[in-house]
């Protein structure tokens, strides 16, 4: 889908460069065409035509980007998923967690029998 939708800008941008060049030379190419001049219901079919061309690539590109949001979204959900194993493995929920050991705080009266820091800066 993406490389139709590649295509259909390339098409798209071809298309508008060459009605440029058309228009730019439009006394000497006007002729070989079979165009003596230009009128408006000539440059409204041009118009209409690249505006279709226009819809075409734009609605493929949509489409395009909202599919990469979709797989996008798909691999996030699968990602999580593995987070969420990994997890469990290195957490599972049977075990007992190790009981940590509180030492005792010093009373105040333990704290003032200790010395006073010395600071040895000059």
């Amino acid at each position: 889908m993406q490389k139709f939708h590649r295509i259909l800008q390339i098409i798209l941008l071809v298309y508008f460069a060459g009605l440029l060049l058309f228009f730019i030379s439009f006394d000497t190419m006007g002729g070989l065409v079979g165009i003596a001049e230009v009128t408006s219901d000539s440059v409204v079919k041009i118009l209409l035509t690249g505006l279709v061309l226009f819809l075409i690539s734009w609605l493929v590109g949509k489409g395009v980007k909202s599919s990469l949001q979709s797989k996008v979204k798909k691999m996030e959900n699968e990602m999580n998923a593995l987070k969420a194993k990994i997890y469990d493995f290195e957490h599972p929920k049977g075990q007992e967690k190790p009981k940590t050991e509180s030492t005792p705080k010093p009373s105040d009266s333990e704290s003032s029998n200790l010395p006073p820091r010395q600071n040895f800066t000059e």
